[in-house]
């Protein structure tokens, strides 16, 4: 099961700069381990590169390079680099994003741009150079990282953020549909508290530093006790990805240790 020998996978925001294993490091990494090539891609190359060094020296196949993928020629380049040295794509994993401060007031028009371009744009950006591939190929898997910070408010004053992944969720919902009856399949993954090396950087953006304090109160938060971590993105991320999946399309799999379902 969830075997992926033969597929290559396009994975965004493969790289951590922190020690540990953030999202896309672990979603690279599994996929590896599963049998696909990786094709991966950071706007820091050196982070890329650790993510490469890891699947390598475990056996599997990667390559990666630097890449904003707000910006349309470097996406375009990033999906033709891709082609030229695997020759398809059957899984595109759009894990890029970040959360800012601020509700409508306090966010700067430039911030809320950013937000935006980050947390949505760039999936439309590279569904919209990969879908011809997946389509000409006649199958294909896109999973999105959405957050269930895109389906209800959880604690933090991040407008911007919810906004972008609510728009995921909707885009990969309304795409899905489009290309149903092409072979080609659009989910998201909305992870909830997930305790990975960036829960650093959101603690100074939040809690002014107080990093002790500010994971303790996400473990409150979390019915179940305590936040996921990496793997727990990276398997809903596989099983998504995987022929296993192949007859659902349009979904987003909540991944959240039950704060969705529970009264805020």
């Amino acid at each position: 099961m969830l075997d992926l020998q033969g597929k290559v996978a396009l994975v965004t925001g493969c790289g951590t700069r922190e020690q540990g294993w953030g999202n896309g490091k672990a979603i690279a990494a599994l996929l590896a381990r599963q049998g696909a090539k990786v094709f991966g891609v950071d706007l820091q190359l050196d982070a890329a590169q650790v993510t490469a060094d890891i699947i390598r020296e475990e056996g599997g196949e990667a390559e990666v390079m630097a890449c904003d993928v707000t910006d349309t020629e470097q996406v375009q380049a990033m999906i033709k680099a891709c082609m030229d040295r695997f020759g398809r794509i059957d899984i595109l994993v759009n894990n890029v994003g970040r959360s800012e401060p601020g509700g409508p007031v306090e966010l700067t028009e430039e911030v809320w741009q950013d937000q935006l371009d980050l947390n949505v744009s760039s999936a439309y950006l590279t569904s919209k150079y990969v879908l011809p591939i997946m389509e000409e190929q006649g199958s294909g898997s896109i999973v999105n990282i959405s957050s269930v910070a895109g389906l209800r408010y959880i604690g933090k004053p991040q407008v911007g953020y919810a906004a972008g992944k609510a728009a995921l969720m909707q885009f990969t919902k309304t795409t899905a549909v489009i290309y149903a009856n092409r072979g080609i399949r659009l989910n998201c993954v909305a992870p909830g508290l997930m305790f990975t090396p960036l829960v650093e950087r959101l603690a100074n953006k939040y809690a002014g530093g107080d990093y002790d304090a500010f994971v303790a109160h996400r473990h409150q938060q979390v019915p179940m006790g305590k936040m996921g971590d990496a793997w727990d993105v990276a398997n809903a991320v596989l099983f998504l990805a995987s022929d296993e999946a192949r007859y659902i399309t349009g979904q987003t799999l909540v991944v959240d240790g039950g704060i969705t379902s529970a009264t805020p």
